[in-house]
């Protein structure tokens, strides 16, 4: 008795750590762990799955509550424990270990054709690794300058558009003429220098990180490469317009000396357009100008929002129609404005709620085309170059603490050992 009773528990907690099932009258349960985080994103998410259970009753999906803080640490350590959540949100630069390391399900035959053709194949890349899929990019960021309406309007320099925007050159002399008296024309958020940097400078024609005929990656600073970090260090150490003090801040940082009239433009992601609302001064008027253009024009790197199915799933086509129901263009509206992005799919990005003037919608739709995989994507080992190598060498360029030819050898010689050792 004693003995089977032991059994009996062993084979619940067993039960307890699978990461998803089929219960004894004969329903599927799919875990979904999702990564939203603002009110209305949750909300969304939160309702989306009450919609697929209420009219899938033999396949029931649990949402579970992640953190963009931890999920690259949580899920490894959950996939080499076998209790990964069946369907996995994430973003498509933390993929490519996942997917090398045999943890999440190739897609290429569990997706509809609608879906595949309804994202860009540009789109698909940030989520392609070898001959496999590994994800789908659903929601993308372009990064934009959040500005002081009325000071750049008083102050009559011509307002910039998708159509004519800045040069960076352009943009250097304007932060230059808004600055002075303990005002600045710019504050960078500079805490995590890696991604801003790298995905600005496709602007301006850089690229960074070359692979060769045998499919190995190398560094190497180019001239098209040095424009935005010349622009940034030219601005917080010689100009003065951009303040030094927020080149170690995070985005929200930036935010109470923006709305107290320090800083003239905030170079953000999009998504912060909510937290501005949220937290303007009444009165406040604000706007939403594009980054500056250079020889690549208004192209931009951007790692999307992904789902994902794990390899363990024992239930994959179940899954994959999840997805499909949580992706189809009007769900994609709503889980991009609930998340204050834009969605991946063409037939969402025609919603007329995504092209409205207020809070700068238009502007960021406008944007959308002008999206391509991150120079990082796919680049094996590009986490550890980036905390040891690039992070490092970044700041304290920004800082003034080293010379441009000293990024440059850093960033190629130090940063090309740490890549080799991942590509033997």
């Amino acid at each position: 008795m004693r003995a089977r009773l032991l059994a009996l528990v062993l084979l619940l907690l067993l039960a307890g750590c699978s990461s998803g099932g089929t219960r004894d009258d004969g329903r599927i349960t799919l875990r979904f762990q999702s990564l939203a985080w603002q009110e209305e994103s949750v909300e969304a998410n939160k309702r989306l799955v009450e919609e697929w259970n209420a009219t899938h009753p033999d396949v029931r999906v649990e949402y579970v509550q992640g953190s963009w803080d931890s999920v690259h640490d949580q899920l490894l350590t959950a996939f080499e424990g076998g209790e990964a959540p069946d369907i996995i949100h994430d973003a498509s630069d933390d993929l490519a270990d996942f997917a090398y390391g045999g943890y999440l399900a190739d897609l290429t035959g569990l997706l509809p054709a609608r879906l595949k053709s309804d994202i860009p194949p540009r789109s698909w890349q940030t989520t392609t690794f070898g001959d496999g899929v590994y994800g789908v990019p659903f929601l993308q960021e372009p990064r934009v300058l959040i500005a002081n309406a009325t000071w750049l309007r008083t102050s009559g320099v011509r307002i910039p558009t998708p159509a004519k925007p800045w040069s960076w050159a352009e943009f250097r002399r304007i932060t230059e003429r808004l600055s002075g008296r303990g005002k600045y024309g710019v504050a960078w958020p500079l805490k995590e220098p890696v991604s801003a940097t790298l995905n600005l400078s496709l602007s301006a024609g850089g690229q960074l990180f070359h692979r060769g005929p045998d499919g190995k990656v190398t560094v190497r600073f180019g001239t098209g490469d040095q424009v935005v970090p010349r622009t940034v260090h030219a601005q917080a150490n010689t100009d003065r317009s951009a303040s030094p003090t927020t080149l170690g801040s995070g985005g929200s940082d930036t935010l109470p000396g923006f709305f107290a009239g320090r800083y003239a433009m905030v170079p953000l992601g999009f998504s912060y357009r909510q937290q501005i609302v949220q937290q303007a001064p009444k009165g406040f008027a604000w706007q939403v100008l594009p980054a500056p253009a250079g020889a690549g024009g208004l192209t931009q790197g951007v790692s999307p929002q992904t789902l994902s199915i794990a390899e363990d799933c024992p239930h994959k086509k179940q899954a994959a129609e999840f997805l499909d129901f949580l992706l189809r263009p009007p769900n994609m509206v709503r889980l991009a404005l609930g998340d204050w992005m834009l969605p991946t799919g063409t037939e969402a990005l025609k919603d007329p709620a995504l092209h409205r003037t207020k809070d700068g919608w238009a502007t960021g739709t406008a944007l959308a085309g002008h999206l391509l995989p991150a120079p990082a994507q796919s680049v094996r080992g590009y986490p550890e170059w980036k905390d040891k190598v690039a992070t490092p060498a970044l700041q304290e360029y920004y800082s003034g603490a080293i010379g441009i030819d000293e990024l440059g050898r850093r960033l190629e010689e130090d940063g090309n050992l740490v890549l080799a050792r991942y590509q033997r």
